[in-house]
Protein backbone atom coordinates (compact mmCIF):
# COMPACT_ATOMS: atom_id res chain seq x y z
CA UNK A 1 0.00 0.00 0.00
CA UNK A 2 1.40 3.38 -0.99
CA UNK A 3 -1.08 5.62 0.83
CA UNK A 4 0.42 8.30 3.08
CA UNK A 5 -1.49 10.47 5.52
CA UNK A 6 -0.85 13.54 3.35
CA UNK A 7 -2.10 11.81 0.19
CA UNK A 8 -5.18 10.51 2.03
CA UNK A 9 -5.99 14.00 3.31
CA UNK A 10 -5.57 15.51 -0.17
CA UNK A 11 -7.84 12.92 -1.78
CA UNK A 12 -10.44 13.27 0.97
CA UNK A 13 -10.39 17.06 0.52
CA UNK A 14 -11.12 16.60 -3.18
CA UNK A 15 -13.96 14.21 -2.35
CA UNK A 16 -15.39 16.57 0.27
CA UNK A 17 -15.25 19.47 -2.18
CA UNK A 18 -17.10 17.45 -4.80
CA UNK A 19 -19.80 16.36 -2.40
CA UNK A 20 -20.20 19.42 -0.18
CA UNK A 21 -20.37 22.02 -2.96
CA UNK A 22 -23.91 21.06 -4.08
CA UNK A 23 -25.17 21.12 -0.49
CA UNK A 24 -23.60 24.50 0.25
CA UNK A 25 -24.90 25.80 -3.08
CA UNK A 26 -28.44 24.81 -2.17
CA UNK A 27 -28.14 26.62 1.15
CA UNK A 28 -26.61 29.76 -0.37
CA UNK A 29 -28.49 29.96 -3.68
CA UNK A 30 -31.88 28.52 -2.78
CA UNK A 31 -33.74 27.53 -5.95
CA UNK A 32 -31.41 29.43 -8.30
CA UNK A 33 -30.01 26.96 -10.85
CA UNK A 34 -31.85 24.04 -9.26
CA UNK A 35 -32.84 22.54 -12.61
CA UNK A 36 -32.96 18.75 -12.35
CA UNK A 37 -30.28 17.10 -14.48
CA UNK A 38 -32.77 14.46 -15.58
CA UNK A 39 -35.26 17.11 -16.71
CA UNK A 40 -37.92 15.48 -14.53
CA UNK A 41 -37.96 12.38 -16.73
CA UNK A 42 -39.12 9.00 -15.52
CA UNK A 43 -37.50 5.66 -16.29
CA UNK A 44 -39.43 2.78 -17.91
CA UNK A 45 -40.48 1.65 -14.42
CA UNK A 46 -42.37 4.94 -13.93
CA UNK A 47 -40.01 6.16 -11.21
CA UNK A 48 -37.89 9.31 -11.57
CA UNK A 49 -34.69 8.80 -13.51
CA UNK A 50 -32.57 10.52 -10.82
CA UNK A 51 -34.89 12.82 -8.90
CA UNK A 52 -35.09 16.54 -8.20
CA UNK A 53 -32.06 16.74 -5.89
CA UNK A 54 -29.55 16.11 -8.72
CA UNK A 55 -29.32 19.59 -10.23
CA UNK A 56 -27.37 21.52 -12.82
CA UNK A 57 -26.33 23.92 -10.03
CA UNK A 58 -24.91 21.06 -7.96
CA UNK A 59 -23.01 19.63 -10.90
CA UNK A 60 -21.46 22.97 -11.85
CA UNK A 61 -20.54 23.82 -8.26
CA UNK A 62 -18.99 20.41 -7.73
CA UNK A 63 -16.85 20.76 -10.84
CA UNK A 64 -15.70 24.26 -9.88
CA UNK A 65 -14.99 23.26 -6.28
CA UNK A 66 -12.93 20.24 -7.31
CA UNK A 67 -11.02 22.26 -9.87
CA UNK A 68 -10.14 24.93 -7.29
CA UNK A 69 -9.21 22.43 -4.57
CA UNK A 70 -7.06 20.45 -7.01
CA UNK A 71 -5.18 23.60 -7.99
CA UNK A 72 -4.74 24.60 -4.32
CA UNK A 73 -3.30 21.13 -3.61
CA UNK A 74 -0.86 21.37 -6.52
CA UNK A 75 -2.71 19.05 -8.90
CA UNK A 76 -3.54 19.97 -12.49
CA UNK A 77 -6.97 21.43 -13.25
CA UNK A 78 -7.73 18.39 -15.40
CA UNK A 79 -7.48 16.14 -12.33
CA UNK A 80 -9.91 18.40 -10.49
CA UNK A 81 -12.45 18.32 -13.30
CA UNK A 82 -12.08 14.57 -13.77
CA UNK A 83 -12.43 13.93 -10.05
CA UNK A 84 -15.49 16.19 -9.76
CA UNK A 85 -17.21 14.80 -12.86
CA UNK A 86 -16.56 11.21 -11.80
CA UNK A 87 -17.81 11.91 -8.28
CA UNK A 88 -21.03 13.42 -9.65
CA UNK A 89 -21.41 10.50 -12.09
CA UNK A 90 -21.07 8.09 -9.16
CA UNK A 91 -23.60 10.14 -7.20
CA UNK A 92 -26.02 10.06 -10.16
CA UNK A 93 -25.57 6.29 -10.42
CA UNK A 94 -26.42 6.01 -6.70
CA UNK A 95 -29.55 8.08 -7.23
CA UNK A 96 -30.58 6.02 -10.23
CA UNK A 97 -30.18 2.78 -8.27
CA UNK A 98 -31.95 4.18 -5.19
CA UNK A 99 -34.96 5.18 -7.32
CA UNK A 100 -35.14 1.60 -8.65
CA UNK A 101 -35.08 0.38 -5.02
CA UNK A 102 -37.92 2.78 -4.09
CA UNK A 103 -35.69 4.94 -1.90
CA UNK A 104 -37.12 8.49 -2.14
CA UNK A 105 -35.08 11.44 -3.41
CA UNK A 106 -32.61 12.51 -0.69
CA UNK A 107 -33.37 9.23 1.11
CA UNK A 108 -30.54 7.41 2.86
CA UNK A 109 -28.97 4.10 1.81
CA UNK A 110 -25.73 3.37 3.66
CA UNK A 111 -22.95 2.33 1.32
CA UNK A 112 -24.83 3.11 -1.88
CA UNK A 113 -24.77 6.79 -0.89
CA UNK A 114 -21.00 6.80 -0.46
CA UNK A 115 -19.20 4.10 -2.44
CA UNK A 116 -20.00 5.00 -6.08
CA UNK A 117 -19.24 8.70 -5.57
CA UNK A 118 -15.76 7.95 -4.21
CA UNK A 119 -14.92 4.74 -6.08
CA UNK A 120 -15.40 6.14 -9.58
CA UNK A 121 -13.12 9.20 -9.15
CA UNK A 122 -10.50 7.15 -7.31
CA UNK A 123 -10.47 4.55 -10.06
CA UNK A 124 -10.28 7.12 -12.87
CA UNK A 125 -7.58 9.18 -11.12
CA UNK A 126 -5.61 6.32 -9.54
CA UNK A 127 -2.56 6.63 -11.80
CA UNK A 128 -2.28 10.41 -11.43
CA UNK A 129 -2.78 10.17 -7.65
CA UNK A 130 -0.48 7.15 -7.31
CA UNK A 131 -3.12 4.88 -5.77
CA UNK A 132 -3.15 1.11 -5.67
CA UNK A 133 -6.09 -1.18 -4.87
CA UNK A 134 -5.45 -1.24 -1.11
CA UNK A 135 -5.18 2.54 -0.98
CA UNK A 136 -8.49 2.84 -2.82
CA UNK A 137 -10.17 0.45 -0.37
CA UNK A 138 -8.83 2.40 2.62
CA UNK A 139 -9.97 5.70 1.10
CA UNK A 140 -13.45 4.30 0.45
CA UNK A 141 -13.69 3.29 4.12
CA UNK A 142 -12.37 6.66 5.33
CA UNK A 143 -14.73 8.57 3.03
CA UNK A 144 -17.74 6.51 4.11
CA UNK A 145 -17.12 7.12 7.80
CA UNK A 146 -16.05 10.72 7.26
CA UNK A 147 -19.04 11.62 5.10
CA UNK A 148 -21.42 10.40 7.80
CA UNK A 149 -19.65 12.55 10.41
CA UNK A 150 -19.49 15.61 8.13
CA UNK A 151 -23.18 15.23 7.23
CA UNK A 152 -24.16 15.28 10.90
CA UNK A 153 -21.97 18.33 11.49
CA UNK A 154 -23.49 20.15 8.50
CA UNK A 155 -26.95 19.34 9.86
CA UNK A 156 -26.07 20.76 13.29
CA UNK A 157 -24.72 23.90 11.65
CA UNK A 158 -27.98 24.31 9.70
CA UNK A 159 -26.36 23.67 6.32
CA UNK A 160 -28.09 20.35 5.65
CA UNK A 161 -31.83 19.74 5.97
CA UNK A 162 -31.25 16.18 7.26
CA UNK A 163 -28.45 14.67 9.35
CA UNK A 164 -27.38 12.38 6.48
Amino acid sequence: MNLTVVLALKVLLLAMAANAAPILGKRLLGDYGALPIDGGLSFVDGRPLLGPSKTVRGLVLSLVACLLVALALGYPWTLGLTFGAASMAGDALSSFLKRRLDVPSSGRFLGLDQIPEILLPLWLCKAELGLDLWSILVLIALFTVGSLAVSRLMFRLGIRDRPY
